[in-house]
């Protein structure tokens, strides 16, 4: 199965103990079930998260059933993942260029060796 990769941004608030809590609740084991299976559930076969400073880099990699539209509306209609998207809000913050309430930003890639 062919698959796909997106990548995204978002600022953690420039809180050393915000950020640390953060990376906590994305250790491994860590993050709720609940979240990972809604994500999987979309088509999602691979997602990682990088962190340098208080930005985020979001590398994920789907399968031909993904559907960007559909997964906002399966985890607008999920109370488990608004619980969790209210929650990481409080470590999050939106880029300087994000539409207002856009927390990840699609990145545009500009170079591929």
């Amino acid at each position: 199965m062919k698959t796909t990769r997106y990548c995204y941004s978002c600022d953690l608030k420039d809180d050393s103990k915000l950020i640390a809590e953060y990376k906590a609740y994305h250790a491994k084991g860590k993050a709720w079930p609940e979240i990972t299976k809604s994500i999987k559930d979309t088509g999602i076969t691979d997602m990682q998260i990088y962190l340098t400073g208080n930005r985020m880099f979001m590398i994920m990699e789907v399968d031909d059933t993904f559907d960007p539209v559909k997964k906002a509306e399966m985890d607008a209609n999920n109370p488990k993942v608004q619980e969790w998207e209210n929650l990481m809000w409080d470590y999050q913050q939106e880029l300087p260029w994000a539409k207002d309430g856009e927390k990840w930003i699609l990145l545009e890639q500009i170079f591929q060796l």
